[in-house]
């Protein structure tokens, strides 16, 4: 039951707040006892700035403290409040999930069925069906990348749906002239793959096209990366997995909109044919690219499939990455970091983050940074050598591919995991999927 600041309770309820004991404020919970059931008072803040994120909030703890309970089910009253029942579903399933698929000890502990009292029930199951993608999304994050290889996310990306799905291999991404990806590749004996995913509900919008980095293990290549940490880097393939499980869920809700996506799928590993730094590869769109830092990988992966998609008709652009760690030193884990080439299609995914509660910040561009980009020996260099403005180096890079086609790039290196947002955790978080539902929405 939510508590809001200012309203009064009935009888003993009221009295736990005048007592201290329950409070308005967000996250706080209190606990007691009526006819045998337990009740669970949430604080909800004050009721006319609550919404879909204060309730995502609300909902988390209130689930948190369900389960340490010991609760198996948990019964919603939801208040006459915009978008309440949204964030309800929302915090609590996102709060809920656990990862136990490589533990003998299972969370047998779960709370196994969600009631609402009021609220839309159509609400209810479309925030079902984006809170269960974005665990999904989770889960391909966390698996190991002994598990979720190239190959697993092509499988898993098969299985969508409503979803038409086109794979391309090693051989294939080479005869394209994907010579980016393919350096990317070449290092590892896992089989790379461009995983295409194309739906059409129908609608009169633009033809969007998303696109995610899917870098399944990254050691850096032979710019290898310190030992401490590199096993995060089987999260480098977060924005992929947010794109896959989007593509699900833009299908199942039958949105009338025409996306595809496209998503680069490989490992980075150092080994005696990796690429080095110094080489010179040749981009899909014909851009030669001095590589200079091999561990600068993502921004090769996505330079071919942003030009794949480019070829296969998007109007409109969108890619999400774990790119660089210059966004963390930047924004930290609260804002994912925004780059844009077009004002108008920015404000709409913009638009669509703030609407979900993923919120970005938008950096710029400038034409002084794209000059910094120019290799020595080639069209681009992969990296700088001056090592400064990094994210917006990466973007400016990018930007290359687009074919001056409205695009965003979403730079999610910090909100992909070890976020502080109570429904979410620190861990894997599937950043990105309800914005690229709430955008295929928007666009339709």
């Amino acid at each position: 039951m939510p508590v809001f600041e200012g309203e009064a309770l009935e009888g003993e309820l009221q009295a736990l707040v005048d007592s201290g004991e329950a409070k308005p404020k967000a996250k706080k919970t209190a606990v007691f006892h009526e006819n045998g059931k337990r009740v669970i008072l949430a604080g909800a803040g004050k009721r006319d700035a609550a919404g879909a994120e204060s309730f995502r909030v609300t909902a988390a703890a209130a689930a948190s403290r369900a389960k340490q309970l010991g609760a198996k089910g948990l019964s919603w009253e939801v208040p006459d409040v915009a978008d309440a029942t949204t964030g309800i579903v929302h915090g609590t399933l996102l709060a809920l999930y656990s990862f136990d698929m490589f533990k003998s000890k299972k969370d047998n502990g779960a709370i196994e069925a969600l009631e609402l009292v009021g609220g839309d029930q159509d609400e209810a199951r479309v925030a079902q069906i984006e809170a269960e993608a974005q665990n999904a999304a989770r889960d391909l994050q966390n698996l190991p990348a002994n598990v979720a290889t190239p190959q697993f996310l092509a499988k898993r990306a098969r299985k969508l749906d409503r979803v038409e799905v086109e794979v391309l291999g090693r051989e294939e991404i080479e005869a394209r002239g994907m010579g980016a990806l393919a350096a990317v590749a070449q290092g590892s004996y896992a089989e790379p793959q461009l995983i295409v995913m194309r739906y059409d509900g129908g609608g009169d919008g633009p033809h969007v096209g998303f696109v995610g980095k899917a870098v399944t293990f990254d050691s850096g290549g032979i710019s290898i990366k310190p030992a401490g940490k590199m096993h995060e880097m089987k999260f480098d393939m977060s924005g992929g997995a947010a794109v896959i499980e989007a593509m699900g869920a833009i299908a199942q809700l039958g949105l009338p909109a025409k996306v595809t996506a496209v998503v680069g799928a490989t490992e980075n590993m150092p080994s005696g044919r990796s690429m080095r730094p110094g080489d010179i590869v040749t981009a899909m769109n014909g851009v030669t690219i001095e590589i200079n830092n091999t561990d600068a990988e993502g921004r090769l992966v996505l330079a071919d499939a942003l030009a794949y998609a480019v070829e296969q008709g998007a109007e409109r652009l969108v890619d999400l990455a774990t790119l660089t760690g210059a966004i963390l030193v930047a924004l930290g884990h609260t804002y994912c970091g925004y780059f844009a080439n077009d004002d108008d299609w920015f404000s709409t995914v913009e638009a669509s983050g703030h609407a979900t509660g993923e919120l970005g910040w938008r950096l710029p561009l400038h034409a002084e940074y794209a000059e910094s980009t120019k290799g020595r020996y080639a069209d681009l260099q992969n990296v700088s050598e001056a090592r400064d403005a990094g994210s917006i180096y990466g973007a400016e890079f990018l930007k290359r591919f687009v074919d001056g086609r409205p695009w965003v790039h979403i730079d999610i290196a910090g909100t992909a995991w070890g976020m502080k947002r109570n429904y979410v955790g620190t861990g894997a978080s599937g950043f990105g999927v309800r914005t690229l539902i709430e955008l295929a929405r928007r666009s339709s």
